[in-house]
């Protein structure tokens, strides 16, 4: 029977502090795993649990018991990614040591989450919780919150909210506008928890390294993107004047001054969009040295939408102007709304008719192409 000394990082402080790569499999890379953390970080607590560990595995060996040790390292995001590669890492382990049944090291800060997916794949034996000693200067609370903030995980989960939540409401205070203040903090705070539940931290960071590398490389798709972003504002603002300002509307109707926003913003929609696709098709010509018919459609499909977004919205407003009092379904009848919609209609027409000869012709100057290289290749053999 085999034991296996298992010693567990959810959150890979190997990995991210040491560089080392995981699983970690025998004493000596284990040594040379703790001796690299403790190099980088001599307080991480993971460091106590690996020399546990490695005592344990020696403890074992002076027992002349058939023992083996591994280490092995989640993800800084800790989560479902992270269980999955410690699930991974595991049966890499068990297949490679054969071992029977595990002595578990761990600092018991998520055994919760980590015992089920051992259990799961091997019998425990027994687990080996580490506490830490510490001395009384250690444990005065000012140095633990000052440890605490240090930590990078901490950082990012809970100074980077408050930080964007001071810069927000200074800002609005600097403008005398301290009431809009508070409502844009519950918009950053609200923005914040959504990147963070739906993790699109890893998109924005790419997002991020698109913009660095268009700035340097003189991408025209970052200065649409922005030109497009600027062109929204300003129709934003344009469509919230025209709406708003020396306006009253039926507090017991809503959706009227909804809709005729809408209606008032829709072509700064249809022209940033456009902006933006002149911007990817240019990049993609420049780099690929080819034409992208794929983007045809998109302007016919933008010009449509907004003629028919512009007709229905526009011609809704009107028709629930003196509501709940009255509804007036005329505006649906007039030439405005017939021709905006017929445009809009006739335009997805041709654009749907060109987009899918265009594509025809392609793939049968490719299917020519082909064959050429065929007859080049067999004339070539021969």
């Amino acid at each position: 029977m085999k034991i296996l000394v298992l010693n567990v990082d959810r959150d890979d402080d190997f990995g991210r502090k040491a560089k080392v790569k995981s699983p970690i499999i025998g004493v000596k890379g284990n040594i040379d795993a703790a001796n690299k953390l403790g190099q980088a970080d001599p307080e991480d607590s993971d460091l106590n649990a690996i020399f546990s560990a490695i005592s344990t595995y020696n403890l074992l060996i002076n027992e002349k018991k058939d023992v083996e040790i591994a280490t092995i390292c989640g993800h800084m995001n800790v989560g479902i990614k992270s269980d999955e590669i410690l699930s991974e890492q595991l049966e890499q382990v068990i297949k490679e040591t054969k071992a029977n049944n595990v002595i578990l090291v761990t600092d018991g800060a998520e055994d919760d989450y980590v015992l089920p997916i051992i259990q799961s794949r091997i019998k425990i034996t027994s687990i080996n919780r580490v506490s830490v000693k510490q001395s009384r200067e250690l444990e005065d609370t000012y140095y633990r919150i000052l440890k605490i903030l240090d930590d990078d995980k901490v950082q990012k989960q809970f100074l980077l909210p408050i930080a964007l939540v001071l810069i927000v409401w200074a800002f609005f205070v600097l403008l005398d506008l301290t009431a809009s203040g508070f409502g844009a903090i519950l918009l950053t705070l609200g923005t914040y928890l959504l990147i963070r539940v739906f993790r699109w931290e890893r998109n924005l960071a790419v997002l991020w390294r698109e913009i660095k590398s268009g700035f340097l490389t003189g991408k025209l798709s970052v200065y649409t993107y922005i030109l497009a972003v600027v062109i929204l504002i300003a129709f934003g603002i344009l469509a919230y004047n025209a709406t708003f300002v020396g306006k009253n509307y039926p507090p017991d109707a809503p959706l009227i001054p909804a809709l005729l926003f809408v209606s008032n913003i829709v072509w700064g929609i249809v022209i940033a969009g456009l902006i933006t696709v002149f911007g990817w098709v240019v990049d993609i010509y420049v780099r690929e040295k080819r034409t992208p018919w794929n983007y045809w459609i998109v302007p016919f499909s933008l010009f449509a939408f907004g003629f028919i977004s512009s007709a229905i919205f526009s011609s809704l407003y009107k028709a629930l102007i003196n509501w709940p009092t009255s509804l007036n379904v005329g505006p649906f009848f007039t030439i405005n709304f017939i021709g905006y919609t017929a445009t809009g209609i006739m335009i997805a027409l041709v654009g749907a008719i060109t987009h899918h000869y265009i594509k025809d012709m392609r793939i049968a100057e490719e299917k020519e192409l082909e064959i050429e290289k065929i007859k080049t290749k067999l004339v070539e053999e021969n």
